[in-house]
């Protein structure tokens, strides 16, 4: 588990083939609060990353910044563990915890891109563009089933909404290469987010 930020993507060869890697900056997160199963009924770490002016911090993460010994950060996120004795409050955690990993699922928040329609957002066919048509093309057509449903819309019907800026977990990316001087990690393939969106990167829970 650790935490960090999309660079942008680019390109590598291997064995002359050319794979389009995610390059990410994994790291140093920190551990900055410990919850145990006697006081909090579960056992857990919280990562911090990411600098931040301490103006710009509220004083309840300032007291576990200043707790753990650490600088304000930005992304805070909570793991649960089985075994709290392997944590210290301060912990550096570096992008080598993934050395002999070969693939890791990634978190992030989907690029927000708006209210869209059923066509963009759902992938409909929309109507015909030919005769007897008139200004429809794109609409979603019928709602709600008539009176033997009460006219009442069902509960989760595709319409047109909110598209993005959701929480996305894509699985099973192989990890190409990692540097660990600079706190790099490349994945093969596309991760969530626009560049510098904030990530959580965990094993695989699928493949390891």
């Amino acid at each position: 588990m650790l935490l960090g930020k999309k660079i942008g993507m680019t390109q590598i060869f291997e064995n002359e083939k050319l794979i389009p890697v995610t390059v990410i900056e994994a790291g140093p997160s920190f551990i900055v609060q410990k919850k145990s199963e006697e006081k909090e009924g579960y056992n857990a770490v919280t990562l911090a990353y990411g600098d931040k002016k301490e103006k710009n911090t509220i004083k309840p993460e300032m007291g576990l910044f200043k707790k753990a010994g650490i600088t304000p950060k930005r992304f805070l996120k909570e793991f649960k563990v089985e075994d709290l004795s392997a944590f210290e409050l301060g912990q550096e955690i570096k992008v080598d915890v993934f050395e002999g990993i070969e693939f890791v699922d990634i978190v992030g928040i989907s690029k927000g891109k708006g209210t869209a329609g059923v066509m963009k957002r759902h992938n409909f066919g929309g109507n015909r563009a030919s005769h007897g048509v008139s200004r429809n093309h794109r609409l979603g057509g019928s709602n709600a089933g008539g009176a033997a449903s009460n006219s009442n819309v069902p509960k989760g019907k595709k319409m047109a909404g909110r598209l993005g800026n959701e929480q996305v977990t894509v699985q099973n990316l192989k990890v190409v290469k990692f540097d660990v001087e600079n706190s790099l990690l490349l994945v093969k393939g596309a991760v969530p987010g626009p560049k510098n969106g904030y990530l959580v990167i965990k094993k695989s829970v699928k493949k390891y």
